[in-house]
């Protein structure tokens, strides 16, 4: 792992570690996150492999992102305090978040420091074509995560502001006709 991996992947931790303390949910919420996973993405994804079982690998870690940012989502608070919509990362929503962003911190360290050998035998069992197919599988499952995530949240924001939303009363036209 180079520095910048490391500070790409200490960087989207901090993103949910910076939520543990309820704050305001804005564009800035969404951006951020968002950011980060698009420099990655420019600079690790190199099309999509599909040979062999390559999909089968890449499909399998996407579901599991999705599954994790989805639950993340539905974890973290969100709701709406003197007008504007709050999020705070509960205990579930931080460790589901540290889990598939650890996890694939600690995927990479381990091959980097003497896995390699062990994820290529399993690779060439079970038909996965280039060490560039983990990349991809890993990083998609980053990228999912995070849309996925932060598209549960924005669902879950919509819904909150609109059952807070004042209701609109009609007043009567008052006045002399013309």
């Amino acid at each position: 792992m180079t520095f910048t991996d490391w500070l790409v992947d200490i960087a989207l931790l901090l993103v949910v570690f910076r939520q543990l303390r309820e704050g305001r949910l804005g564009l800035r919420s969404y951006l951020l996150p968002l950011g980060i996973v698009a420099f990655f993405a420019s600079r690790y994804l190199h099309g999509l492999p599909t040979e062999g079982n390559d999909l089968v690998l890449i499909g399998a870690t996407v579901a599991v992102g999705a599954a994790l940012g989805i639950a993340g989502g539905i974890f973290a608070r969100v709701r709406s305090l003197n007008g504007d919509l709050m999020i705070k990362a509960g205990a579930v929503s931080a460790a589901l978040w540290v889990l598939g962003m650890g996890s694939r911190m600690a995927f990479q360290l381990w091959v980097d420091h003497g896995g390699a050998a062990v994820v290529g035998r399993f690779s060439v069992q079970h038909q996965i074509t280039s060490e560039q197919v983990w990349v991809t599988a890993l990083l998609l499952m980053a990228v999912t995560e995070v849309v996925t995530r932060l598209a549960t949240i924005f669902v879950r924001s919509r819904t909150v502001a609109r059952t807070t939303r004042p209701e609109t009363v009609s007043a009567p036209l008052t006045g002399r006709l013309g």
